[in-house]
């Protein structure tokens, strides 16, 4: 094999076992997803993700982790809509918020991404309200904290724009749309007092433009 030949073979190779190990990625994260929903975090064995995912248990704990790692991971992914953890900054939606000059257009981009969210994210809560673990309580507030943050940004855009009620601060409009876009609102309303989707967002957007902007 000439020099050329042996690395085409060598990106070749590369290349497919990184395919491979996404692939294996995948198929771990659906499985553990599928199998916490529908038993609970608690009955949920590694062993039981490795067999549904079709891949060796150490394979589950060379790609992902520890089940509080999967459980990480798969809130992440319900939060990005990708396979993958995307800081909130890099998300399509939140470029979309920074770049458009009206509030109330940012309230309304920010709702269809809440709805979006949350109807990949749901299922989780509820895994995450009946686990006792100390880790899935960690992940979860954790998201929370995170969520909390993003809202002084949003908040702030708000304010610049110059649109926002009078006497309101950044503090309380980041605190309004903190508790207004919880997961735990959500299903609320959509799931337990049945709600089609698209209301509760149409219904937050109006919400959040009667309670924030001038």
């Amino acid at each position: 094999m000439n020099l050329v030949a042996g690395q085409v073979k060598r990106r070749y190779d590369v290349t497919g076992r990184r395919e491979a190990a996404d692939a294996n990625r995948r198929a771990i994260l659906e499985a553990a997803g599928e199998l916490f929903t529908a038993r609970g975090y608690a009955a949920t064995m590694m062993n039981d993700i490795a067999e549904r995912a079709g891949v060796a248990l150490d394979t589950v704990y060379t790609a992902v982790g520890r089940k509080p790692a999967l459980f990480l991971e798969l809130v992440e992914s319900a939060l990005s809509g990708t396979d993958r953890a995307v800081p909130a900054r890099e998300r399509g939606y939140v470029q979309a918020i920074r770049a458009e000059p009206d509030a109330g257009r940012k309230l309304e981009i920010y709702a269809r991404a809440i709805g979006d969210i949350h109807g990949r994210l749901a299922p989780l809560l509820r895994v995450a309200q009946t686990a006792t673990h100390p880790e899935v309580r960690e992940v979860w507030q954790d998201i929370a904290h995170r969520r909390a943050a993003n809202m002084r940004e949003l908040a702030q855009n708000l304010v610049d724009t110059g649109q926002v009620r009078p006497g309101l601060d950044v503090e309380e409009i980041a605190d309004v749309v903190w508790a207004t876009n919880s997961p735990e609102l959500y299903c609320l309303l959509v799931e337990d007092r049945g709600w089609p989707a698209e209301r509760f967002t149409a219904w937050l957007a109006d919400t959040w433009r009667r309670l924030l902007l001038a």
